[in-house]
C-alpha cells in the first residue's frame, strides 16, 4: 500500500471569478513512496507505479561533505537491460541526470533538475516559484548511493491540480475496458501540473482542440470547473493557429453552460465568443472559405491573431487519411455547422433572441449547402472538398458527430468509417468514436474503446508502457511525441458521456439524460460528478434480462432511456431500481 501525503502550496490566480465554483486553486504536492526498489549492480532502482509530473526526494547518510549521488529520472524503460532507465528515450519522452551532492550526516535531498529550453518559450506556461520546475518521470536510479534504500526514505513528489480521486468510478466486465478508463482518469489528473489545460510537455502551451477533450474530461471525471474556466479565458486570448481551433472555443463555452449552467463568461466576452465562428470567411452559399483572408491582419486582430489561419483536420500530418485540402473544407464547415448551432442556443439563454434565431437560420442554410457540396450522391458519402475524388475518415467523421449525416445517410456513411479502422489521430478519434455512439453503433464504439491493436488505448498501456495517454498512437505515428498528453484520452469522456449515456439536458444538470450503450458488455457500474450530487448507475446483464440501479442527486430531474427497448422512463430523486 503506498503512503501518500499532500501538501498544499499557493497558485496565484489572475482571473477575475464570478462564482465560487469558478475560483482557482491552489497546486497540491503530494509524495508518493516506491511500488519497488530493487538494487542492479552497483546502481538501485526505483519504480514509482506511475510517471508524474513532480521531483524526486530522498534521504542519504554521508560521511563527509565530499560524497556525490548521481540521480538519474526518466519516464521510459530500457527494455534490452531490465531495470534500467532509457538514457535515449528519443522525441519529447524525458530522461534527466543530475549529480546531488551531499552534506556530512543525514539529510532529506530534492533533487532540482533546470527547465528546458523549450519550457522557457514566452508562449509555454511557466510554474510558480512555489513549485519550482517539475519533469514527467515514472522511474529513478540512484549511483554510488551508500547503505540500503528503504521505501520509507525515497519519494515521488507530484505537482497537481487539486483533484477528488473518489469523485467518479468505473467498473465494468471487460478487463481492457477498466485499464483504459484508469489510464484516461489519472492522464486527467496527471496533466493539471500546470493549473491551465496544456498541450502535454513537448510545448507545455494551451492548445484549443486539446483544452476542449480535457474539459470534459475533467467534467466527468471530479464535479471541478475552475481549471476549464481558467483556460478558456486564456485561450479566447491567446489563440493558436488552426482553423478548427478557434471553432472549439464556442463548443468549450457551450459546454460549460450545460454542465454549469453559468452564463457569466458567455455575457462578458459574448462578441469574442462569436467571432471564434470566423463568419467573416463565409462565401456566398455560407460555408467558410479558407482563403486570403485568413492572413489578414485586420480579420485576424478581431480573434487575438497575428499568425495566418491555417486548416489542421487532424495532427501529426501522417494522421490525415490522405484529406485533400481545399479552401472549402469538410471538415473546417462541419464544425462551422456545430458551432451555429450550439451558438443559437447560447445566445437564447441570455436574451439575444435575434442573433438566436439568426444563428439558427444560418445553420439550417449550412447544412443545405454542405450536403450539396460535400455530399456524393452515388457512393453515399462525403467529399474532402468541392470536386475532391477522395473521401477521408475525417470528412465523414467530423459531420457524423456534428449532426449532419441525416438517418437515412447513415448507413453507408457508418460503413465506410468502419472500413478505415482508426485511421485518425488520438485527437480525432474523441469525436470518431462520438460519433459512432451518436448514431447508435454501439458495438462498433466499444470494439474501438476496448481494441488491443497498434492504434488503440490498450496499445498504449500494454506495449508501449505508459501510465498517461500519448500525444500519438504510437512513437512511429510521431517521433517527437512526448508521452504526457491529456488529447488523448478520450475515453475518460467517452465512457460516462457515451458508453453509459449520462449528459445534462437542461443547463448545470438540473435535468440529466441517461441513455447506456454498452454494447456485449455484461456489467458496468459507474459515478459520475454534477454540481447537484454524484449519478451513481449500476447496470447487470444475462442475456436478454437486464437490472439496473440509478441513484439521483436531489433537485434533478432524469429520465431513463431503457436499452432494451428505447422507451423513456422519468426517474425519482434518490435510488431507482429497473428491470426488463
Amino acid at each position: 500500500m503506498k503512503r501518500i501525503c499532500a501538501i498544499v502550496i499557493l497558485f496565484a490566480s489572475v482571473i477575475s471569478l464570478q462564482a465560487d465554483i469558478f475560483k482557482s486553486k491552489s497546486l497540491v504536492k503530494t509524495e508518493v513512496e516506491p511500488a519497488s526498489i530493487v538494487k542492479v549492480d552497483k546502481m538501485i532502482f526505483v519504480d514509482f507505479g506511475k510517471a508524474a509530473f513532480g521531483r524526486v526526494r530522498f534521504e542519504a547518510t554521508a560521511e563527509n561533505d565530499k560524497q556525490v549521488v548521481i540521480v538519474h529520472i526518466g519516464e521510459v524503460l530500457d527494455k534490452r537491460a531490465g531495470n534500467r532507465i532509457n538514457r535515449r528515450p528519443g522525441g519529447h519522452r524525458r530522461y534527466y541526470r543530475q549529480d546531488q551532492k551531499l552534506k556530512k550526516g543525514t539529510h532529506w535531498y530534492e533533487v532540482t533538475i533546470p527547465p528546458t529550453k523549450r519550457h522557457l518559450n514566452p508562449r509555454a506556461i511557466q510554474m510558480p516559484k512555489e513549485t519550482g520546475i517539475v519533469h514527467p518521470f515514472r522511474y529513478c536510479e540512484l549511483e554510488n548511493y551508500k547503505g540500503e534504500l528503504t521505501k520509507d526514505k525515497i519519494r515521488q513528489v507530484r505537482v497537481t491540480y487539486p483533484f477528488d480521486d473518489e469523485a467518479s468510478y468505473f467498473k465494468s466486465s471487460s478487463k481492457v475496458l477498466n485499464d483504459v478508463w484508469e489510464m484516461c482518469k489519472y492522464s486527467i489528473k496527471a496533466t493539471s501540473f500546470c493549473g491551465v489545460y496544456i498541450d502535454g510537455d513537448r510545448e507545455r502551451i494551451p492548445y484549443e482542440g486539446d483544452a476542449y477533450i480535457n474539459q470534459i474530461a475533467h467534467y466527468c471525471l471530479d464535479s471541478e470547473y475552475a481549471l476549464a474556466r481558467r483556460s478558456l479565458e486564456y485561450l479566447i486570448d491567446n489563440g493558436t493557429w488552426p482553423v478548427e481551433w478557434h471553432q472549439h472555443i464556442p463548443l468549450m463555452v457551450h459546454e460549460e453552460y450545460m454542465y454549469t449552467g453559468d452564463t457569466g463568461f458567455l455575457k462578458e466576452r459574448y462578441d469574442d465568443i462569436v467571432a471564434k465562428m470566423l463568419l467573416p470567411l463565409q462565401r456566398e452559399d455560407g460555408l467558410l472559405s479558407i482563403n486570403a483572408k485568413a492572413a489578414d491582419p485586420e480579420f485576424l486582430k478581431t480573434i487575438s491573431m497575428t499568425r495566418k489561419l491555417e486548416t489542421l483536420v487532424d495532427w501529426p500530418w501522417g494522421e490525415r487519411d490522405r484529406h485533400q485540402f481545399k479552401q472549402q473544407d469538410s471538415v473546417v464547415n462541419a464544425f462551422l455547422y456545430r458551432n451555429l448551432v450550439v451558438m443559437a442556443e447560447l445566445a437564447e439563454a441570455i436574451g439575444k433572441k435575434d442573433d438566436a434565431k439568426k444563428f439558427k437560420a444560418e445553420a439550417e442554410r449550412v447544412y443545405e449547402t454542405y450536403q450539396k457540396v460535400f455530399f456524393i450522391e452515388d457512393k453515399g458519402i462525403y467529399r474532402d472538398g468541392p470536386n475532391s475524388g477522395h473521401s477521408s475518415i475525417h470528412a465523414n467523421l467530423f459531420p457524423l458527430a456534428f449532426g449532419l449525416v441525416s438517418e437515412e445517410k447513415q448507413e453507408k456513411v457508418l460503413a465506410h468509417l468502419e472500413s478505415k479502422g482508426m485511421a485518425c489521430s488520438v485527437y480525432a478519434a474523441q469525436h470518431l468514436v462520438d460519433g459512432f455512439y451518436k448514431a447508435g453503433a454501439q458495438d462498433y464504439a466499444l470494439s474501438l474503446l476496448t481494441s488491443t491493436k497498434e492504434r488503440s488505448w490498450a496499445h498504449m498501456i500494454y506495449d508501449v508502457g505508459s501510465t498517461i495517454s500519448l500525444e500519438a498512437w504510437d512513437n512511429k505515428f510521431k517521433p517527437n511525441q512526448d508521452w504526457n498528453h491529456a488529447w488523448g484520452a478520450a475515453p475518460a469522456d467517452l465512457i460516462p458521456r457515451r458508453l453509459m449515456g449520462i449528459m445534462p439536458i437542461e443547463p448545470g444538470f438540473k435535468k440529466a439524460r441517461i441513455q447506456p450503450q454498452i454494447g456485449n458488455l455484461t456489467e458496468a457500474a459507474i459515478k459520475h460528478p454534477t454540481l447537484l450530487g454524484p449519478i451513481e448507475m449500476e447496470i447487470n446483464r444475462k442475456g436478454d434480462k437486464w437490472k439496473v440501479e440509478i441513484s439521483i442527486p436531489k433537485k434533478m430531474k432524469a429520465e431513463f432511456i431503457q436499452p432494451w427497448d428505447g422507451k423513456p422512463v422519468k426517474l425519482k430523486s434518490g435510488k431507482n431500481k429497473i428491470k426488463s
